[in-house]
């Protein structure tokens, strides 16, 4: 760490200096959605992109012109292409010889190319993250944290006699959620309860370390941690969107999120935050620093709160995370895993950071996937920008617009494009990402009409054909399985 730096000792300090920064700073991603808007706080900071999702009116968003089809199989693939594409290449050496890099997901090739490039990574090595990102991992982590996972064992089973005698011993019952190691919970989750059940999934469960828990009744949410040198912090306690299957075709799988205040009883809410504060303490003994993912259950029998999943990443918290914290706590999350990353000193009162979180106006998000068995060449889909439902319920687009805050209230609604035209649409890809104020979930865990109206409104806006023998190769469909 350099000595002549001064020690920044106050918020105003470290805006001064993020905003000063002349480092360059690639989020290196298929679409900017997990840190829209840091540029705005952040000097230097540029959005490296797959998918052109503004069209070009975005300043700090570089798309290489010449992609093309790829087959693509997994997240780390896509940031490996990105990083060794020479327009990428040409652009980041234009900007000088230096500077950082963060991804989604990545591997120990993203980390090669990072450094043949002359750059660093802002995130911590992917060794570690992968042995992290394991469930099994996860659930010792909590355990020596004091952060319970629902009732659970471990253990490997290659029938379902072999499943139901681990549950018996470990006095589970027979109605359980079955888990592996790694991977989206839409894919990787298994709910059994039958032998049909597990003659369903046998397949993806033999031969696996299984994580085997209760079944309760619940309800799932998210948080993201910050684990710094002077403790964790913990951002605003959402509940999860998951399964819809106007909005997703994985059963369980995670489709969005409602975050307000009062999302939860108070007591739970600081159960949550401790939860996560004890975890991310934990993490920074294993090496890990930085953001991170909590996946909570609440049992709502008893509102007791247990450990779901850790995602040690960047990830689809991430956005309402920022939002919240930058508009009504004037200091985004994000900020303290950059000053983990970068050459500086700093030391602020952590608690009072962890104060301006506590009151919010609502919002939510929406992932909106395909549900339609087949695919398309897409002819026309609908623009990045704000979008207006009337009193009908139907939509239009209003205006271009580059931020979630451009959002003026609950008619209105942020719309990310992901997939464009030339481009395929397929059973289970993520079409886009929808932005609004209030709510899309009751406390019933039911979609409000508002959410479906905009999901079939956004989803009405595409338009294609089916491939024709002279298209360009239809693509894997298994590689954006971890978008966000």
């Amino acid at each position: 760490m350099a000595q002549d730096k001064p020690k920044l000792r106050s918020l105003t300090d470290i805006y001064s200096f993020l905003s000063a920064n002349r480092t360059p700073i690639y989020f290196v991603t298929p679409v900017p959605f997990n840190l829209l808007g840091l540029d705005q706080w952040v000097g230097g900071l540029e959005y490296i992109t797959y998918f052109d999702s503004f069209d070009g009116y975005h300043p700090r968003c570089f798309t290489p012109q010449e992609t093309g089809p790829r087959e693509f199989r997994s997240m780390e693939e896509v940031g490996n292409y990105l990083l060794s594409h020479k327009e990428v290449v040409d652009h980041i050496r234009k900007r000088g010889k230096t500077g950082k890099v963060m991804f989604i997901m990545f591997d120990e090739e993203s980390e090669r190319l990072v450094s043949e490039l002359g750059l660093e990574m802002a995130l911590p090595p992917a060794k570690l993250r992968v042995h992290i990102d394991s469930k099994i991992v996860t659930t010792r982590l909590g355990n020596e944290a004091g952060v319970a996972s629902a009732p659970n064992c471990m253990g490997r089973a290659d029938s379902f006699d072999e499943l139901m005698t681990l549950a018996e011993k470990a006095k589970l019952g027979r109605d359980l959620v079955v888990q592996t190691p790694y991977g989206d919970s839409g894919r990787t989750t298994f709910f059994i309860k039958t032998r049909d059940d597990w003659d369903k999934f046998a397949v993806k469960m033999k031969g696996e370390d299984l994580k085997v828990m209760k079944r309760i009744n619940h309800l799932p949410g998210t948080v993201e941690g910050c684990a710094t040198r002077h403790g964790t912090l913990v951002g605003p306690v959402m509940t999860d969107i998951t399964g819809f299957a106007e909005v997703t075709p994985y059963k369980g799988g995670w489709c969005g999120n409602d975050i307000t205040p009062d999302i939860l009883p108070r007591k739970v809410q600081d159960k949550v935050r401790e939860m996560v504060r004890k975890l991310g303490d934990r993490l920074w003994k294993e090496g890990y620093k930085g953001v991170f993912c909590c996946d909570f259950l609440m049992d709502t029998d008893d509102q007791e709160v247990y450990l779901g999943e850790l995602n040690p990443r960047i990830s689809g918290a991430s956005p309402p995370t920022n939002l919240i914290t930058t508009t009504y706590g004037g200091c985004p999350l994000f900020l303290f895993h950059l000053l983990e990353f970068l050459d500086v000193d700093w030391e602020v009162d952590l608690e009072q950071v962890q104060a301006r979180w506590t009151d919010y106006a609502p919002w939510c998000q929406l992932i909106l996937k395909q549900t339609e068995d087949k695919v398309e060449l897409i002819t026309k889909a609908p623009p990045s920008g704000i979008w207006r439902m009337n009193q009908d319920g139907n939509v239009s687009f209003v205006r271009r617009a580059a931020q979630f805050t451009s959002v003026g209230d609950e008619k209105e609604a942020f719309y990310l494009r992901v997939y464009g035209a030339g481009q395929y649409r397929y059973y289970g890809a993520d079409l886009g990402i929808l932005v609004s104020h209030g709510r899309f979930q009751t406390d019933h865990r039911q979609l409000i009409d508002r959410a479906k109206l905009w999901n079939a409104g956004l989803k009405a806006q595409f338009h294609g054909i089916a491939p024709t023998p002279d298209a360009p190769p239809v693509p894997p469909q298994a590689w954006w399985g971890k978008m966000f």
